[in-house]
């Protein structure tokens, strides 16, 4: 059995990263997650394109039969290697980031904390 966790922005160009993680779970059995963890920010809802986006996750996640999670958080990292623990994540997915910095260091991380536990899959930009 998989339990798979998608890890996703607010950006609708998620919705192949939610795509792929559910096809991961066809006469496998499991769980699909759809996970956001947006930094701690009192204001973080308070625009309506956030409103937009966050509905469009909620909107997604019921289509596929998964379980959404938003989490605040200032370490990524932490919060999702929690999530994979709490879950009993088997496969974590994740879009590749066209930065050299930043968001690839925090994939480079992940799959150093959860060695053992889940595999990481990057799909390309």
């Amino acid at each position: 059995m998989r339990n798979v966790m998608v890890c996703v922005t607010q950006q609708r160009t998620c919705d192949r990263l939610i795509k792929f993680g559910h096809e991961m779970l066809t006469d496998q059995g499991g769980q699909l997650h759809i996970v956001h963890v947006t930094g701690i920010r009192n204001d973080a809802y308070e625009d309506d394109s956030n409103k937009t986006a966050l509905a469009y996750l909620y909107t997604r996640a019921e289509a596929y039969g998964a379980h959404l999670t938003i989490e605040e958080s200032d370490d990524v990292v932490e919060t999702l290697v929690d999530l994979v623990r709490e879950h009993q994540i088997t496969h974590i997915v994740l879009g590749e980031s066209r930065e050299a910095t930043g968001r690839n260091r925090v994939i480079e991380n992940l799959r150093g904390k959860t060695i053992g536990i889940a595999d990481v899959i990057v799909l390309p930009a």
